[in-house]
Order: C-alpha cells, then structure tokens, then sequence
C-alpha cells in the first residue's frame, strides 16, 4: 500500500541513495574499493536541495516557539531557500514576505 503523508512537507528528504556502479567499477583495482553512493535530491517536492532548508527553518521556530498560527515571516532572500519557504509556509498556513537584500 502506498504510504500517505499528512502533508507536503513530510515527503521533504528521505531521497532514495544510488550507488555509482559505473565509478566504483573503475576503481575496483584499489586495495579497499569504494562505494560510491549519492542522494537524488531532485525527488524532493521543489527539487532542490534548499527544500529541507526550508521545512528544516519552519519546523525549529515552530518548536521554538518563535513562530505560532498567524505569525507574518518576512526573510531576506534572492533565491531557492525564498522558494522553498513560501513553500513550506503556504503548506503550513503562514503569512510569507519575501525581500531582496
């Protein structure tokens, strides 16, 4: 059965790992191979590695306490980590300003 999430942000990370068989085929002369394994970042829900950034900031605020329901965020930003926290805050339910410093 499929698994579901109770919202978008959960299926931030937990991007599958690949081993790079190609690479580790040419190094298998070493006297202790390697294996080569690298995350798939582009699985994440924006795909960009700046998702978890921004799931990551939310969620430590929201801990915190520096953030409750209503809370306006206002963050400088001319990029991926803007995106993926209008992202999270849309998905959340939070007021985002987003401003280029």
């Amino acid at each position: 059965m499929a698994r579901i999430y109770s919202d978008i942000t959960k299926t931030i990370g937990n991007t599958p790992l690949i081993r790079l068989n190609r690479i580790t085929k040419v190094l298998q002369t070493q006297a202790f191979p390697p294996t080569i394994l690298v995350k798939q970042e582009s699985r994440n829900p924006l795909g960009s590695v700046k998702d978890r950034i921004g799931v990551a900031l939310i969620e430590a605020a929201e801990l915190d306490g520096r953030i409750t329901p209503g809370t306006i965020i206002i963050e400088p930003t001319s990029g991926n980590t803007g995106i993926a926290l209008a992202f999270v805050c849309a998905a959340k339910g939070y007021r985002l300003i987003l401003v280029m410093p």
